[in-house]
């Protein structure tokens, strides 16, 4: 028998919100909002920094990156939700499934790593100012990017062969409204320790060490800012992080509830599961170009000379 030689479905079914199905036209509306921010925002920010000399500095390629991804992100939910949500087309081919999910984990992967690199840049223009254009050449970022890319397709490749390999005959209805890995596999009618203990070392080796990284850099940055005289100066050097942190409270905190909520979903309704997973794929595209817009002068003054340009 070949390794892939095992009973799946034609298709999954996909879920919206439990116990919400009537409403799911309403919440279409919403949904459809914030993918128009979402992609649409973090679009303008792309461009912005394409076509804006003042922004080609690399804490604006870095930021390029986390727009890059986000887009990435929406693109990649955005066709399973909003048939869902809109059509109540519920049905996915395994193999579309398989893909998606293998999309998903990777763009959410490359966020994690690309928030680890901006982290970077932020510990190097507080921490070592005079060489930070030595340290940060475009040649460096080309590579911090490329390097963050190539980990998350590398470490997720094995993620859809796992799946494909075990027997789907439980059901074949998702809890979500899009394709993820340990939604896929609780399916299985086989052993599926090596998929948990592999989406375990995924999880530790990647996003848990990455948000480690980031919290030592911002101790180091913490206790070099403290160390200013001026205070003046102490705050200018804390705001420019202030986008930072927050772009990476909106990511980690709802992945760790997704994480808290998954470890001990016998005692929690289904419907706060499917709720914080969404707001872990929906919340950080939607906020992050409407905090960097507010909290970043230069981002605000280079999209408005943009759009001026565009009327003229």
């Amino acid at each position: 028998m070949g390794l892939f030689n095992v009973t799946h479905p034609a298709s999954f079914l996909l879920t919206g919100i439990p116990g919400l199905e009537s409403s799911h036209s309403w919440l279409a509306g919403p949904l459809c909002l914030m993918y128009a921010v979402a992609l649409g925002g973090n679009t303008v920010i792309l461009q912005a920094v394409r076509v804006e000399p003042s922004l080609h500095e690399p804490m604006y390629y870095f930021l390029s990156m986390l727009s890059f991804s986000d887009v990435a992100m929406s693109m990649a939910t955005l066709p399973t939700v909003l048939r869902t949500f809109c059509l109540n087309a519920r049905n996915i081919a395994f193999d579309a499934c398989l893909i998606q999910m293998f999309l998903i984990h990777s763009f959410s992967m490359m966020e994690s790593g690309i928030l680890l690199a901006m982290s970077f840049d932020h510990y190097v223009a507080i921490c070592d100012p005079l060489h930070y254009a030595t340290v940060l050449t475009n040649q460096v970022i080309a590579g911090m990017g490329l390097a963050v890319t190539v980990r998350s397709f590398i470490i997720l490749f094995p993620l859809p062969f796992l799946i494909k390999r075990l027997p789907i005959c439980r059901s074949n209805v998702l809890s979500h409204s899009y394709c993820l890995h340990p939604d896929m596999m609780k399916l299985a009618c086989a052993d599926i320790t090596i998929n948990s203990i592999y989406g375990l070392f995924v999880l530790v080796s990647t996003f848990v060490m990455d948000l480690l990284f980031i919290f030592l850099s911002y101790v180091v940055i913490l206790h070099s800012v403290l160390a200013i005289t001026s205070r003046e100066e102490c705050l200018k050097a804390l705001n420019t992080c202030v986008s930072h942190i927050l772009a990476v409270l909106a990511f980690y905190v709802p992945m760790i509830g997704v994480s808290t909520v998954h470890r001990f979903q016998k005692h929690v309704p289904r419907y706060i599961h499917v709720l914080m997973s969404n707001i872990y794929l929906f919340v950080p595209p939607v906020l992050n170009p409407l905090m960097y817009s507010a909290k970043t002068k230069e981002i605000r003054r280079a999209i408005v000379r943009m759009f001026h340009r565009i009327k003229m």
